[in-house]
């Protein structure tokens, strides 16, 4: 973990953050291809306890601690990443057709921070693509999808990306989670509103009767306390398994990095550290205010095993992590799950 923080993260923040991300991958995918190296990798790494064990929505996760949607987004690292000791992968966000996300550059670090901003806009190669890799991989860790509409499709028609997206996914992942809470897609978060989301997840829960798959609803951290009444109204009512809690935040209220800078990034999700204190208290909200009658799935500003069990503490069943990858390096699961067994959970 020294060694990434000190010398190998330093190296590789000095470059596109984009480009890192797919050499850092595909250096570890050639990596994998020596005999034994997935042994060794899986021995450094992954951590088995059963007081890691959980299990949520009827799935039995091998340790709490995932990896959050947007890091493969097209499920072509999951064998990779599975080596690397998480106990989920959640891929996505998948539209049903393939699209190519916003101009570059796109993908930001404020270090000061240690915080990301993005405005990706789902990029990725569609439905078609990611059931091509998932049919391919090897490992048996579970999977998330986590689906959203092409950036082309009017609010109006949004139903039908996310049907098309579900059924598409549903035979190859374990879970399914519905975005529309990131901010880098035009309109998007208005689906949050209680009427157009209902809609949403009642079809996708009528559509969802045969051999049923787990469904979430992803929220954004700046919704207010009336807005979150309305979505534990909303999960409660059309029966779907609980909320990733939370996606990205718009705000840039109390941050290190300088004003101008930030302000020259534009436009973007902030995710990472300044996200940690908002994640939890929109879980503990939850939590309460639905009386621990479905899952909660804590994300944002998890870093270490305390920041992991304020979220837990606070009512989350399990967690994920992202920009806490980015910043403390591939060890990160098997530290938060250290930590986690220190203080039994």
């Amino acid at each position: 973990m020294a060694l990434y923080k000190n010398l190998i993260f330093p190296v590789l923040s000095q470059f596109d953050p984009e480009k890192i991300h797919y050499f850092a991958m595909n250096s570890l995918r050639l990596l994998l291809k020596i005999p034994g190296m997935k042994s060794v990798l899986k021995s450094n790494f992954e951590i088995r306890s059963p007081k890691l064990t959980k299990n949520v929505m009827g799935l039995e996760f091998k340790n709490p601690v995932g990896l959050a949607a947007g890091f493969d987004k097209n499920a072509q690292w999951i064998d990779e990443l599975d080596c690397l000791g998480f106990g989920f992968i959640e891929i996505g966000t998948i539209t049903p057709k393939p699209q190519d996300g916003n101009p570059k550059p796109r993908l930001f670090r404020l270090k000061k921070d240690l915080a990301l901003i993005n405005r990706m806009g789902f990029n990725n190669l569609g439905i078609e693509e990611a059931v091509k890799n998932l049919k391919k991989r090897n490992s048996e860790i579970i999977v998330g999808g986590n689906i959203g509409k092409n950036k082309i499709t009017d609010n109006s028609e949004a139903i039908n990306d996310y049907l098309l997206a579900f059924n598409g996914l549903k035979e190859w992942v374990d879970y399914f989670v519905v975005n529309v809470s990131s901010p880098n897609t035009p309109g998007l978060r208005e689906l949050q509103e209680k009427e157009p989301l209902k809609k949403i997840l009642l079809a996708l829960q009528a559509e969802n009767q045969e051999n049923p798959k787990p469904v979430l609803l992803k929220i954004a951290p700046d919704l207010t306390d009336s807005q979150l009444d309305d979505i534990v109204e909303i999960v409660l009512e059309s029966g779907i398994a609980g909320v990733i809690a939370t996606n990205t935040t718009l705000s840039r209220e109390g941050l290190s990095t300088d004003k101008t800078i930030v302000e020259n990034i534009g436009a973007g999700g902030l995710s990472g550290k300044p996200l940690t204190e908002r994640a939890t208290e929109v879980i503990r909200y939850l939590n309460k205010k639905g009386e621990g009658k479905f899952v909660i799935i804590g994300v944002g500003g998890i870093y270490d095993a305390k920041d992991a069990l304020e979220k837990l503490e606070a009512g989350a069943s399990l967690v994920q992590v992202y920009s806490g990858f980015v910043y403390e390096g591939p060890a990160i699961a098997k530290k938060i799950n250290k930590g986690l067994i220190a203080n039994s959970l």
